[in-house]
């Protein structure tokens, strides 16, 4: 017996993240800090969804926002270091996708 298949992130009900406008000037480019247990070929799915639900609110990847990916390749214990890079970067919000 087969399983259905998954609904779309964006056809979920799950809440989607959103950036808003604080007043920033014209031309702001906001930068996300997105921290992955894995590689980056395991997170594509997952990466391709946030890059569309973005897109859907008006945000475009090297348009408007910037997407800084740390990864850690299965080496949980980079974790720390690899976040608190992203931490020094000044994200305006940071993506931590559960592992496990």
């Amino acid at each position: 017996m087969s399983r259905p298949p998954a609904p779309h992130p964006r056809e979920s009900g799950e809440p989607q993240a959103e950036l808003r406008s604080t007043g920033q000037p014209a031309g702001q480019v906001y930068r996300i800090g997105f921290l992955g247990g894995a590689s980056a070929s395991g997170y594509a799915v997952l990466v391709n969804a946030l890059r569309l639900g973005l897109r859907d609110h008006g945000y475009v990847e090297g348009k408007n926002i910037t997407i800084e990916y740390r990864w850690a390749e299965g080496k949980y214990e980079r974790l720390p270091t690899l976040a608190a890079e992203l931490v020094r970067l000044h994200p305006d919000p940071r993506v931590d996708p559960a592992t496990g």
